[in-house]
């Protein structure tokens, strides 16, 4: 030890106390506004269900159908690796976790739809819809049939359908309550926003259902998605979805981008409609730069391209949905829409393949972090939290297992946690 250095200081405690008190309201906006990610499980895709169509065995028929499709285009994984062009190494543990995924839970999320899929209807009708998806989501949670997230989607704040959303709302909800209670797993969509003023109408419907039913305040969120350019860019050349983010209270948990509606609403052409267009890509970049920190995830939206027919389209078709789900992915989307059964194969295929692909390195060089050991990377906190983000991810969708991260990394999924959700300004995770 060298000898020990003087510390001397010259600005009186006052100073800073002063420059504390003057940034308070700055600290309680920034801790208000951006909370930073609530460390949840994130679905990898969510389905798309007509109010008419849903069944309830419908979780079960979409991985039956899946696997049936797999059986007939790509019965083994060579076949199916030679479509998608998988490496040899992957080839195996992809197609294996996809059949296994399909067995045991194919989808992760889903949205019983009583909007553009399940369009206008008599209010009869459309009540005894909802009032059935209620009676039938309570069911599947008591048997554990559920996806792990479930919910609807209603018609939109606009005028024409405004009332007509609202009540289906009401029906849904309140058939839940009247079947043991809202799931856990609940998510509820708002389509079409054009407007902060209709997110925050639609965070106070919410408000007044909780009140009516002695429910905790906050119980309740939604999701917000984004397909006008309005909902993009305001008349006065904001950007709306940020203002979308502070209207919900605190209720909005995730962007939805929709390819379709947002692509028609700019102009473009049937046939280039598409989540890579750069139209698409420049509103998903503006999603993203405004949920950042807010603790709101993003969803990429979906291709209209089906996999069905003769083997050489479904393969098409395939790889068309694999190569958008690797490049969603790529760009930090990691959910998107599915609108068929055939699309969940290739789903999953993008999905796993991405996080075994590169999960090796990226668990070797969080443990060097926290170890402190070095190596070729001089990584910071950010770059901690990314990589145990990668790795809890590939964990919850069942790319990865517990065993390999954990003997690769020497990090519990606890102290995976602790590094994906560091204190501001720290870090707070340990290696055991």
């Amino acid at each position: 030890m060298g000898q020990q250095e003087k510390v001397a200081t010259s600005l009186a405690g006052a100073v800073s106390d002063e420059v504390s008190a003057s940034l308070a309201a700055v600290d309680a906006e920034l801790a208000r506004r951006y909370p930073g990610d609530p460390g949840t499980r994130q679905p990898v895709h969510t389905v798309y269900v007509p109010g008419d169509v849903f069944e309830a065995g419908t979780v079960r028929s979409w991985g039956d159908r899946a696997l049936a499709a797999l059986d007939e285009h790509a019965p083994d994984a060579a076949s199916f690796a030679a479509v998608l062009g998988l490496s040899d190494e992957l080839a195996e543990p992809v197609y294996s976790r996809v059949r296994a995924k399909l067995e045991r839970e194919p989808v992760e999320d889903l949205r019983v739809d009583f909007e553009d899929g399940y369009g206008p209807r008599p209010d009869d009708e459309e009540d005894e819809a909802a009032a059935r998806a209620a009676r039938l989501i309570a069911q599947a949670y008591r048997d554990r049939t559920a996806a792990p997230y479930m919910g609807i989607r209603m018609k939109c704040m606009e005028a024409a359908v405004r009332d007509r959303g609202i009540r289906t709302l009401d029906v849904f909800l309140t058939g839940l309550m009247e079947h043991g209670g809202l799931p856990d797993g609940l998510v509820l969509t708002l389509p079409k926003v054009t407007y902060a003023e209709q997110v925050g109408a639609f965070a106070r419907l919410l408000e007044a259902f909780e009140k009516a039913h002695g429910l905790a305040a906050g119980r309740l969120d939604f999701e917000i998605q984004i397909e006008t350019s309005q909902s993009i860019l305001a008349a006065d050349g904001t950007a709306t979805v940020a203002r979308m983010i502070q209207a919900a209270g605190g209720r909005a948990t995730g962007l939805h981008y929709g390819t379709f509606d947002y692509s028609a609403c700019l102009g473009v052409s049937a046939a280039h409609q598409a989540s890579d267009h750069p139209a698409a890509d420049h509103a998903k970049a503006v999603m993203q730069v405004a949920a950042a920190g807010t603790g709101v995830r993003v969803s990429d939206g979906s291709t209209n391209v089906l996999p069905v027919g003769p083997t050489e389209k479904v393969h098409d078709a395939w790889r068309l949905h694999y190569g958008l789900t690797r490049r969603a992915l790529a760009r930090a989307y990691y959910q998107g829409w599915d609108m068929h059964p055939g699309h969940i194969p290739t789903r999953y295929a993008a999905v796993f393949a991405f996080y075994r692909e590169g999960f090796e390195q990226a668990a070797a060089r969080l443990a060097r972090y926290a170890d402190r050991a070095g190596g070729d990377v001089m990584d910071e906190p950010a770059t901690a939290k990314a990589l145990s983000g990668y790795l809890l991810r590939g964990l919850d969708c069942g790319a990865l297992d517990v065993a390999e991260v954990s003997r690769l990394s020497g990090l519990t999924r606890a102290a995976l946690e602790g590094f994906a959700t560091p204190r501001r300004g720290g870090l707070t995770a340990s290696a055991s």
